[in-house]
């Protein structure tokens, strides 16, 4: 009887992840098909994106380190906790995220972006105030405003905090895989073809970054992080209706970052054209 149970639970699971993702699906194909990556079409197209998407990629660690907190172990004495599935990935994550192995050395994937950012000769003043801020002592709503961040990213990291508020692990853990890792690498597929060829010179690095998260998100995390949620949200109904709610809002929320950002650079196009054509420099 006892086996019985336990395969009934794990086919009740199943059928409970296929339904959330089924009702995700036409958010994460909106984000898979944006028109934004197309619109990258000049190397300041590409600095717009860098300096508004820094921010998501900084904000992903918070997502993270929550989950940390949550799922292993973090305080002393150490005692194990209840989800073995969940701290293994959990932990891989932190180990990749944090301290991925580069040329030789070590950086997270933030310090990588970073680094992307100053190849392309992207401006990083913003992203480095709000760190410095941060380290103050600042609070994230207040470093983001002095730091000067552009509003979409602001927005966009507002909402990723507003996840950690609601202190439900199944909450952080459905915004983290349905809106980082299982979407990112579709997402970055979209973006890497064109950058080589488009002006190889600036981007070996961001293109290292994109590439390591199609592969490691793709083959690995993504599939881990499925199985996170089966196990966080079991055979409660209303855990898995809290999570398909932080999915949809960190998928809408990734689309509205990406709208603002292809606003923003069809207006600098705009603007550069009209700048051009009345002859003023």
């Amino acid at each position: 009887m006892r086996s019985v149970s336990v395969e009934t639970a794990r086919i009740e699971e199943e059928f409970q992840l296929a339904r959330l993702r089924e009702r995700i699906a036409p958010l994460r194909q909106e984000v898979n098909n944006h028109p934004l990556y197309s619109d990258i079409c000049s190397l300041q197209d590409l600095r717009t994106f860098m300096e508004s998407h820094v921010f998501a990629v900084w904000d992903f660690m918070s997502l993270l380190k929550s989950l940390q907190q949550s799922l292993t172990c973090v305080n002393v004495p150490w005692i194990p906790s209840s989800f073995p599935m969940c701290r293994r990935l959990v932990n891989e994550i932190v180990l990749g995220e944090e301290s991925d192995t580069v040329a030789g050395g070590y950086l997270s994937h933030f310090e990588l972006y970073h680094r992307a950012m100053v190849e392309a000769k992207a401006n990083v003043a913003s992203v480095e105030t709000f760190l410095i801020e941060l380290f103050s002592g600042s609070s994230v709503s207040n470093a983001l405003l002095f730091a000067d961040v552009p509003e979409e990213a602001r927005r966009f990291v507002e909402t990723t905090f507003s996840f950690l508020v609601w202190d439900k692990p199944h909450v952080v853990a459905s915004a983290f895989t349905f809106g980082r890792e299982e979407v990112i690498p579709d997402m970055f597929r979209s973006m890497v073809a064109g950058l080589n060829r488009q002006f190889p010179e600036h981007v070996s690095t961001f293109h290292y970054y994109l590439q390591r998260h199609i592969e490691v998100d793709g083959e690995s995390h993504g599939p881990m992080s499925l199985q996170m949620i089966s196990e966080l949200c079991g055979n409660d109904a209303v855990r898995w209706e809290e999570a398909a709610q932080a999915a949809e809002l960190a998928l809408n929320s990734r689309i509205a970052l990406l709208s603002s950002i292809r606003d923003r650079i069809v207006y600098s196009r705009v603007l550069t054209s009209t700048v051009h054509g009345t002859g003023q420099t």
